[in-house]
């Protein structure tokens, strides 16, 4: 059994792929850029849009920050309430916290938006710690959000092996080989097909009471 568990919040416990989407249509408008493929869209759950507004849109990075800015303002006011729990992800958190597992969630959002989803859904007494990103910049990136968390809570490197980062993207799967913690991936959330096994994922789950079990045993 592991003894810490680090969750990606967005198509990991939360649906959010709505919310997300909206927000980057209303800020590529911004730029005269309409976008309704949603598998183009989709791209953006996961990794920080102002990665995708630079290299997918050709932004310079006055016009990335700017997207950003736009990005945001919509999601303050209505994508943050776009989004809902995986069915089963409540009661995940609860066995497993009564199981003694220390949780905490690592995620690109920013982390006052994340701070009021996890209070929102009645999770925060769960967390022994949730980490995000900064509007500076600062943790802008998932490897760089886990190892801070990593840091804090103070995991020895001999003591990593029992740590699992759980993911739905590339991302958290590279995060976790790069801090040096168990990788596993569900595929519930927004992966394309194959996506987590090539980026090296130790352990996939299905669905959320397969993902309990692989995390208990």
């Amino acid at each position: 059994m592991y003894k810490t568990v680090i969750f990606d919040l967005d198509g990991t416990l939360s649906e959010s792929g709505e919310g997300i989407m909206r927000c980057v249509q209303h800020a590529l408008r911004h730029f005269g850029i309409e976008v309704t493929d949603e598998d183009e869209l989709r791209q953006f759950i996961g990794p920080p849009p102002i990665e995708l507004f630079r290299r997918k849109y050709g932004m310079s990075p006055e016009q990335a920050d700017e997207a950003m800015e736009v990005f945001r303002t919509r999601f303050r006011a209505k994508g943050i309430y776009e989004n809902k729990p995986y069915p089963g992800t409540t009661e995940l958190l609860e066995k497993l916290k009564a199981a003694g597992v220390a949780l905490a969630v690592a995620t690109s959002k920013p982390q006052p938006f994340m701070e009021n989803i996890v209070e929102r859904y009645g999770w925060r007494n769960l967390f022994d710690m949730v980490a995000g990103s900064e509007f500076d910049g600062t943790r802008g990136s998932k490897t760089e959000v886990l190892a801070y968390v990593v840091e804090k809570l103070g995991i020895p490197a001999d003591k990593k092996r029992w740590v699992a980062m759980v993911g739905d993207r590339k991302y958290d799967m590279l995060a976790a080989k790069s801090c040096g913690v168990t990788a596993v991936g569900v595929r519930y959330g927004y992966a394309d097909p194959g996506e987590l096994e090539a980026a090296g994922a130790d352990v996939i789950a299905d669905t959320v009471p397969q993902l309990l079990d692989c995390l208990l045993k």
